[in-house]
């Protein structure tokens, strides 16, 4: 913290400055726009000084890495210890095709598996569903059953390798399939390494991929909590997601404000159980976007850490310092990729990708350069790879612990951004709460809002996209689109057919007859699913028995 006397001699420098050196430069050479902003329209200024940070305390605000608040980082070394888990997304139509990704993967140097599941199982239905019909494969793989679970990680180590699930709605059902295969093969939960990311109140907020409506959904999430706590003690079951706000529109701030106030939600709910807060909290995990503005992305970051550390100490009373710490994975911007000049793509994911890591991420996508178009190849997979290996072995990155801690331009912003996110968080509560703005509709239209001011900004050029509305050039696109083939599509019924032929009927019977009468009473739901995974119960089947008992949401009208 400067002094007031340091602080009135810079503001004395800096009145110099701008009548003398900045005037004359400014006749010369006039800045190219009126304002500056960034990528959220937040205005950014000239210049920033120790006067940006006046009233802030840096031992209060800022301390040392591993250490409350958690500004610099979670670990006190971070990634001179340990790198990031380079994690990339990856799921086609079949299990068959989808594991010959992740061998390929875990061969060029990934350090962890990411699933992406199809559109049917993310609304929890089997392949050959009349619901399904035509969307076998769209954005992943198809998991109907244990048998699918099963070849799709048919010879990689799950004992070793960790595992995240992008699954929402059937969240529990997937996991249970996982942990049912795990139990088949003989390894023991208690070393089972990974994510769920059944966040659900995102999906009401932006995703749109819901089942159920929020309170029964709440209830099979913090199951989800109180199984693992006991079961599977290293797994996070949660991902508590700002990514999907992001890619919907919304802000920065909206992604940190509106992710971090569902996370307060869920905790609520686990207390409201009757979880020790510090027997939970600790595996509890997030998932933000990067974005285009490598600086407000980094502020990001680092704001909600800070936030989250503060708030599970003094708001919630956390003892454990585990349950301070606000662990992420991030993935670089979908919604930034363009069809146009795809290459491109590559430049725009490394930026952000950089800005992750300047962020202190634990786990981190890139994505491939051709997925405006599809799921990506193995050319495009490969490079996005690669861009994370140069920033952890040549970029120099990686030596150092928070960098660019202390910059002025980086400390405001990350001020601001927190402040915003607490007036957020006093008008989310001024409307009850986390779910009462979900039924009203204020997440869903402050989203919109930003999404269509956004646009307009880019189809007005007041936002200049390279390659979209700048730098345009006429020649057709290289990408060579992958496809869902037929016989992916056939195979995978087939395995359903067979599978309904082959197991024990009564066995099947009974197990989903219990899962509804636990549906309909209070008790934890994961044990009454296991056994129906045991019984080999398809997705469907399970999800058909909680839509009966649980009724399914439709969103309100936002007029």
């Amino acid at each position: 913290m400067s002094r007031p006397e340091e602080l009135e001699a810079i503001e004395k420098r800096l009145r110099r400055w701008e009548e003398t050196t900045l005037r004359d430069s400014l006749k010369k050479q006039p800045e190219s726009r009126e304002s500056f902003v960034t990528t959220s329209s937040a205005p950014v200024g000239r210049l920033y000084t120790p006067i940006d940070l006046r009233g802030s305390d840096p031992a209060e605000t800022l301390g040392v890495p591993g250490e409350f608040p958690y500004t610099r980082g979670i670990h006190p070394t971070m990634y001179r210890g340990r790198l990031w888990t380079m994690r990339m997304f990856a799921g086609f139509g079949s299990a068959e095709d989808t594991n010959r990704r992740f061998r390929y993967l875990i061969d060029h140097g990934e350090t962890g598996l990411s699933v992406a599941l199809d559109m049917p199982t993310l609304y929890g239905y089997d392949t050959d569903e009349v619901e399904a019909k035509g969307e076998f494969g769209t954005c992943g793989v198809a998991v109907s059953s244990l048998r699918d679970m099963e070849v799709l990680f048919h010879g990689i180590d799950i004992g070793a390798v960790s595992t995240s699930m992008t699954i929402n709605s059937p969240a529990s059902v997937i996991w249970a399939m996982y942990l049912a295969n795990a139990e088949k093969r003989g390894v023991p939960w208690t070393g089972l390494r990974g994510t769920i990311q059944n966040d659900i109140l995102k999906e009401y907020q932006a995703q749109k991929e819901w089942m159920f409506p929020p309170e029964p959904s709440m209830r099979l999430v913090v199951d989800t909590f109180e199984f693992g706590t006991e079961h599977v003690p290293q797994w996070n079951t949660i991902s508590i997601s700002g990514y999907h706000i992001r890619e919907a529109g919304s802000t920065a701030v909206q992604e940190l404000a509106f992710t971090l106030a569902n996370g307060f939600e869920y905790v609520r709910w686990g207390i409201d159980r009757g979880l020790a807060i510090d027997d939970f909290a600790p595996r509890l995990s997030f998932f933000f976007n990067a974005h285009n503005d490598l600086f407000e992305e980094i502020a990001k970051y680092r704001a909600a850490r800070r936030i989250w550390a503060r708030e599970m100490r003094d708001t919630f009373g956390a003892k454990n310092p585990r349950s301070w710490l606000l662990r992420f994975h991030s993935q670089t911007a979908g919604v930034s990729l363009t069809a146009q000049q795809p290459e491109v793509n590559i430049v725009r994911t490394a930026v952000q990708a950089l800005a992750a890591v300047l962020g202190g991420t634990q786990s981190l996508h890139t994505n491939s350069y051709d997925e405006a178009f599809q799921v990506p190849n193995e050319k495009a997979v490969r490079i996005a790879l690669r861009t994370q290996q140069i920033l952890a072995h040549e970029s120099g990155v990686a030596n150092t612990v928070d960098p660019l801690g202390g910059a002025y331009y980086v400390e405001a912003l990350t001020d601001r951004m927190e402040k915003e996110a607490y007036d957020y968080f006093d008008r989310i509560q001024a409307l009850g709460g986390v779910i009462p703005a979900i039924r009203k509709g204020f997440f869903q239209q402050e989203i919109a809002n930003s999404a269509y001011r956004y646009q307009k900004e880019i189809e007005d050029k007041e936002r200049t996209i390279v390659g979209v509305n700048d730098f345009v050039v006429d020649e057709p696109s290289e990408v060579e689109p992958l496809r869902v083939t037929k016989e992916a599509f056939e195979r995978q019924v087939r395995r359903l057919q067979r599978l309904r032929k082959e197991r024990n009927p009564k066995k099947h019977a009974k197990a989903l007859n219990a899962l509804r009468k636990a549906c309909e009473g209070d008790a934890n739901t994961m044990p009454f699913i296991l056994d129906a995974v045991r019984a080999e119960a398809t997705l469907g089947e399970v999800c058909d028995v909680m839509r009966e008992v649980f009724g399914v949401w439709e969103e309100p009208l936002l007029y």
